[in-house]
């Protein structure tokens, strides 16, 4: 891969999808992770006066905010903070879980509740700024469905859509992500101790290696279009019966 002809062409594409849609910018969540530091330095060269980046977190690590402080402060982006944990935890209330027969798995079904509420917050802030809300999620997570419906995939633009994590690391070194971002294990930070790779079952290395070829080991094959087809619902519009 051409690291920095990537980068040219995704700047390229995210100022002409914004100027498109006859808006001023781009609006994105900063988790702390690799995947929205990457997106992060590609805002800010393609809109360097309106790239807007949001820290929400609910529940979250504290080493979380540690490194989205830090990957702005690497960019030159200005980082606004907004604790939707009192909102989380509010609705969880009201909704109440782990009593009904429709909350089999209680702690996905809260979990999913934290993504979407950030979708909220993004998108109200998106509507103040006339930005376009950008989504951090990268071939590899979208293959097995690795995102939660209307929630991180609940965006306007994804620019790592076509790149696998392990071409979102080439990225990252190349624009100057700081190593420690870099080489932590992945997490979408649902719960505590809670890594992708843990959860997916396989490495992203397994993952991106039969994206990119098609060969895997039997296992990575059986286990990542398991994953494709039972979440195949969430890369598609709604169905519609025609009438």
């Amino acid at each position: 891969m051409e690291t920095s002809v990537v980068v040219s062409k995704l700047v390229a594409w995210l100022t002409k999808q914004v100027e498109s849609a006859n808006m001023q910018g781009v609006i994105f969540g900063l988790s702390g992770g690799i995947d929205s530091a990457v997106v992060a330095a590609l805002a800010k060269r393609a809109f360097p006066s309106k790239t807007l980046a949001y820290y929400l977190p609910c529940h979250s690590h504290p080493l979380d905010r540690e490194h989205a402080l830090l990957t702005a402060e690497t960019f030159g982006i200005t980082l606004t903070e907004t604790d939707l944990t009192p909102i989380y935890d509010h609705l969880l209330g009201i909704l109440g879980h782990g009593e009904d027969a429709i909350f089999a798995v209680p702690a996905l079904s809260s979990a999913n509740i934290k993504p979407r509420l950030r979708m909220t917050a993004l998108y109200y802030y998106a509507s103040l700024h006339s930005c376009l809300v950008l989504g951090t999620s990268n071939l590899s997570e979208l293959t097995v469905g690795y995102f939660t419906k209307y929630g991180d995939g609940g965006v306007d633009l994804m620019p790592l859509a076509g790149l696998v994590k392990t071409q979102v690391r080439e990225l990252a070194k190349y624009l100057g992500v700081p190593e420690v971002i870099i080489d932590k294990p992945p997490t979408a930070g649902l719960w505590a101790g809670q890594t992708d790779e843990g959860e997916m079952g396989i490495t992203y290395i397994e993952l991106d290696e039969y994206i990119l070829t098609g060969e895997a080991d039997p296992h990575v094959k059986e286990r990542v279009d398991a994953l494709a087809a039972a979440s195949s619902h969430k890369k598609r519009l709604p169905p519609i019966p025609k009438l």
